[in-house]
Formats: structure tokens, sequence, C-alpha cells
């Protein structure tokens, strides 16, 4: 169960990400956070928003329709970061605010039809795989410009921007360098008449590098929450 320290541990990371934005001249109020609430309970979630925080992370379907239901007396955002197999499409394109893991156009079609017309679209963020490690879901970088161009022009989503998990490290200027090649990419969405607005990026361990860079979004679980119960 989240305690007083892990909303106090919510208050530490806000603060890390307004030194880190002001750090490199950014403004903090143009960086979200989202808690990854995945394999917490819904108390842990209800504590948190009591907290202030409203957007929360979820990969594993079933345990988050079941938080969802639980705290339908609150006004919160749910984002879906987990990989998206053909039969969960139409589960997310029903319940969740955001998906920031889509890497294939025929599941995109699949939520374009699958979210209804009384619903705002969904918002997306392509995974962009930038180490082309089999272990990890997300289109290559070469492949982001015609996906994205795909998605934008589909009834039901807004292609809202980029998402990426890079491989670890410790030191702040390798961390720097994947976070820098999503940016550029990103702006070359831009350039290409893209109306993205979210570079989803940034961890518990490296989002100063990430906001250094242009992050707009960091995803954050364990530097909140704490360590994760095994699923």
């Amino acid at each position: 169960m989240v305690t007083l320290t892990s909303t106090s541990k919510l208050q530490a990371v806000l603060a890390r990400i307004d030194r880190a934005a002001r750090q490199c001249g950014r403004n903090p109020a143009g960086i979200s956070l989202l808690a990854i609430s995945k394999t917490w309970s819904a108390g842990d979630v209800r504590a948190l928003a009591a907290a202030g925080q409203r957007a929360f992370g979820e990969s594993y379907l079933q345990e988050s329709l079941d938080k969802m239901a639980a705290l339908r007396d609150l006004t919160l955002e749910w984002h879906f970061i987990g990989s998206v197999q053909s039969n969960k499409t139409r589960q997310i394109a029903a319940h969740f605010d955001w998906l920031h893991s889509l890497d294939r156009l025929p599941v995109a079609e699949r939520l374009a039809e699958q979210r209804s017309s009384s619903q705002p679209p969904l918002s997306v963020c392509l995974q962009v795989n930038l180490s082309g490690e089999a272990s990890k879901g997300g289109v290559s970088p070469s492949d982001v410009p015609p996906l994205a161009q795909a998605v934008a022009a589909l009834p039901g989503l807004r292609l809202r921007g980029l998402m990426t998990i890079p491989a670890p490290s410790s030191d702040f200027e390798t961390q720097r360098q994947p976070f820098r090649r999503m940016h550029e990419l990103w702006l070359q969405l831009q350039a290409d008449g893209l109306a993205v607005d979210t570079l989803s990026m940034g961890m518990s361990q490296d989002l100063e590098a990430a906001i250094a860079e242009g992050a707009t979004l960091v995803r954050v679980g364990t530097a909140i929450f704490g360590e994760r119960y095994s699923k």
C-alpha cells in the first residue's frame, strides 16, 4: 500500500522535474508526469490521486480495468503503456485516454475502428526501438515517418508523438544520446506537417537526461511507488 512516504516521493519527483527543466532553460509547466501504477492497487492509485496526481500508466489490461471500475468516482487520465495484442484493442479503445506503445498500422486501424465516435480521439504515441533490441517493441527510426503519416490520417485517433525505452545506462551523457535522437525524429515529424506535441521518454533513473533533450512527458514508477511486486 502506498504510504505518506510515497506521496512525499511524488513531491520529490515533481521537484526533480522542476529542477531538471530549469537547469536546461525549459519551463517546468511543459513537462507532464505519468505515474506508472502497474501492479499497484486501486488504493495505491487513490492515495496518489489525493496528493494531486491525475495521469496513471498501466500495462496489464484486466488489472487496469479493475482499477478503473474501483476508481470511477475520480477524474483520472489512463495511459496504456504495454504491448498491444490484437485481441486487446477493443478494450483499450473503449477505456483508455492514451496509448504509448503503438508500433503497427494494423493495430492502429483496429483501434480507430473500435474507438466510439462519442469519445474523444484516442491519443497515441509511436513506440520507437532505437537500439533494435529484439526484447523490446517499437518501430525502427527509419519507419517512423511513414507510420506516423498513416496513423495521423486515421479517424478516432490523435497522433501525439513518440515514445521510447532506451537501454539503461548510469552515465548522464550516454543517457542523453538516444533521447537526442528521439527529439530529432520528433522535429522531423513536425517539419513534415504533423501536429505532434509529445515526447514520452525518461523514467525514474534517467528523467533528467530526457528532459535535457526535450521530453514533454516522463514515465515514473519506482521513484514514486517503490519496487514493483512481481506479476
